[in-house]
């Protein structure tokens, strides 16, 4: 369902500037005000202008405040910017768009295929990001194919490709797919998802040596938490067919996992509200949090919006 833009409506000093309304729902209020990557806020992709926006964190469902920046998906870390976009063209295509705090580009790398994932390391060096380059569902197991890139903003060594990369005790196949890398705090190791013989395994990767080994089976999407200790993924699980996940965390000292709260199928890679809270996109369903020790119930967090993003405090 499209949603259009409301009327203006003036309320109080005019805190709230005007409304999004989609027909038989509830409007979604923004406010006048820069979108900057400041400490304390939630950014995500307004799914009515597909701009990215912001809210307090402290109170995810207020007005929102929307930015001139277009972007499939979104990420922030060490208040910098990784915007991967639809890159104009007659064919498909993405681009790779970096910004600083105040959301203007400082740089951009053009990339084959439909945007799919991004993220940056804890304090903004590493980059990478998913895209589609045939098929268009992780769960299409066999007829889909990706391309994801790793991109060192320091040195700027790029990785176009994973594919290259050597995997411990597993033979290179030509069906072999990377998506949904997470990185350490050291700047060059990371997890990520490798797919390859039906089945899709957690690998532990370092980005210089462009070597991985493999640690568990069945594991999609990672996020890392933010004290590096545990891993928040997807795993496949019996049920819906188009979405067939469910969230999961993993202890990655003793390996055990904790199957979350959420039951529905989702397809997305969660990112970390704090050490305690993942939050998620739902399509049609905006923003969810559920908490990350398998306890609780989820709950919405923004309307109409999907990838979820945190501006951290400095440590």
């Amino acid at each position: 369902m499209l949603l259009v833009v409301a009327a203006v409506i003036v309320l109080g000093a005019g805190a709230t500037a005007y409304a999004l309304r989609a027909p038989e729902e509830v409007p979604v209020a923004v406010e006048p005000g820069p979108v900057e990557l400041t400490a304390g806020r939630l950014l995500f992709v307004d799914d009515a202008s597909g701009r990215v926006a912001s809210v307090p964190l402290s109170s995810p469902g207020g007005p929102r405040r929307l930015s001139s920046l277009s972007c499939k998906r979104f990420f922030t870390a060490a208040r910098q910017g990784l915007c991967l976009a639809d890159r104009s063209g007659p064919f498909p295509g993405s681009v790779a768009i970096f910004v600083d705090e105040s959301l203007s580009e400082t740089h951009r790398i053009d990339v084959a295929g439909v945007p799919n994932r991004a993220k940056l390391s804890p304090d903004g060096r590493m980059a990478s990001w998913t895209t589609f380059v045939t098929g268009d569902s992780y769960a299409q197991t066999g007829a889909f194919s990706t391309r994801t890139g790793i991109y060192d903003r320091e040195t700027l060594l790029y990785q176009s490709n994973m594919e290259g990369t050597r995997i411990a005790g597993i033979k290179r196949a030509e069906d072999m797919n990377f998506w949904g890398v997470t990185f350490t705090e050291d700047d060059r190791s990371y997890y990520a998802t490798l797919s390859t013989g039906g089945k899709t395994y957690l690998i532990s990767g370092d980005s210089v040596d462009i070597s991985a080994k493999p640690l568990r089976e069945n594991v999609e999407c990672p996020s890392l938490s933010p004290d590096g200790k545990r891993v928040a993924f997807k795993k496949r699980v019996p049920g819906d067919g188009a979405r067939p996940w469910r969230q999961h965390v993993l202890d990655l000292t003793t390996m055990v996992e904790t199957p979350l709260a959420e039951t529905r199928g989702i397809d997305d890679q969660v990112v970390w509200l704090d050490n305690d809270t993942i939050a998620y996109g739902l399509p049609g369903e905006g923003i969810w949090a559920v908490p990350a020790n398998g306890e609780g119930a989820p709950r919405q967090l923004v309307p109409h919006a999907s990838s979820p993003s945190v501006v951290f405090s400095p440590k």
